[in-house]
């Protein structure tokens, strides 16, 4: 079967139109029931693409949510959140007697035109994330999340004027905010898997450093390591920080100078034969690296062994 291409909503309009809903208020930001969305049948298209911001919160539905590579059972209050440009799919439980509830918040970025919020948006690291790394809510955190989207949603059912707005954005903000907040309590929380990846991470990067792979392909890359581990960059590194203050590109760097030196202080090897063992084109990249991260050169820690 040739593979399909996905369908893309360039309006929060054309999108309204789709799931049969009434035409959006306001055409840049929409807040949807879900349990007023019927139209997700067999013909649900394989792959949906959005133009704008989707931020859903969802409980007890008979549909799985394929975003990445993973696949996600909405069984409980989660959220996740998606960028535009995002590929995911839709996959209906037609047997399920299950009721559908929850909310979707949907932003077009023309919204946030000359807002604070337009610049700094893209520094919520988790539009980029897959959805099995979805933020898993308490009652209390869901309550205060649904208290914000139908805030949002009162404000634009309210007569609009100059101010709405802005007040839209600041509760946006808010949302994105309480958002991190709950966000890291969960990479405290849930810190037997957390531990887990950590644990798998240690090993990858063990696995990494004592094969040829350096020598072949070079330094492996947070995009490489997060695959391998089958989590997002951005999850990753915000997991790392938050139980180890370091970042992805940070313990592979502090596992190359581990490995580094190793080899000035046991092998006779030069500084040049290390760096190319170690995946540098370039001595003095390497030698630049050892000495941010050590305050020594190469040859000055090897020094200190004699």
């Amino acid at each position: 079967m040739a593979h399909m291409q996905p369908k893309r909503f360039k309006s929060i309009t054309e999108f309204h139109e789709f799931r049969g809903l009434p035409k959006p208020e306001n055409p840049l930001v929409s807040v949807v029931n879900l349990e007023t969305i019927q139209h997700l049948d067999e013909s649900e298209p394989s792959g949906l693409v959005l133009d704008f911001y989707s931020i859903s919160i969802k409980r007890c539905l008979s549909t799985k949510i394929k975003y990445g590579q993973q696949q996600y059972d909405f069984d409980e209050g989660v959220m996740f959140f998606i960028a535009p440009g995002q590929v995911f799919s839709i996959e209906v439980d037609h047997s399920s007697t299950t009721k559908r509830s929850g909310w979707i918040l949907l932003v077009h970025p023309d919204f946030l035109w000359n807002s604070h919020l337009a610049k700094t948006i893209k520094q919520y690291e988790y539009f980029d994330y897959s959805v099995n790394e979805a933020l898993f809510l308490s009652d209390k955190e869901e309550e205060t999340i649904i208290n914000i989207i139908q805030n949002i949603q009162k404000e634009y059912h309210s007569n609009i004027d100059k101010f709405s707005q802005d007040i839209i954005i600041a509760q946006l903000e808010l949302l994105l905010n309480y958002s991190d907040r709950f966000y890291n309590r969960q990479f405290i929380t849930r810190k037997i898997t957390n531990h887990t990846i950590l644990d798998r991470l240690e090993d990858l990067l063990n696995e990494y450093f004592d094969s040829d792979d350096l020598i072949k392909k070079g330094l492996p890359t947070v995009q490489h390591i997060a695959e391998s581990l089958n989590v997002s960059p951005n999850y990753l590194t915000g997991l790392l920080k938050s139980l180890t203050g370091q970042s992805t590109q940070q313990h592979i760097h502090d596992k190359l100078i581990e490995k580094a030196k190793e080899q000035l202080s046991t092998t006779s090897l030069t500084v040049s034969e290390i760096a190319y063992e170690l995946g540098f084109e370039h001595p003095q990249s390497f030698s630049k690296l050892f000495k941010t991260k050590t305050n020594f050169s190469p040859l000055e820690f090897r020094q200190s062994f004699n």
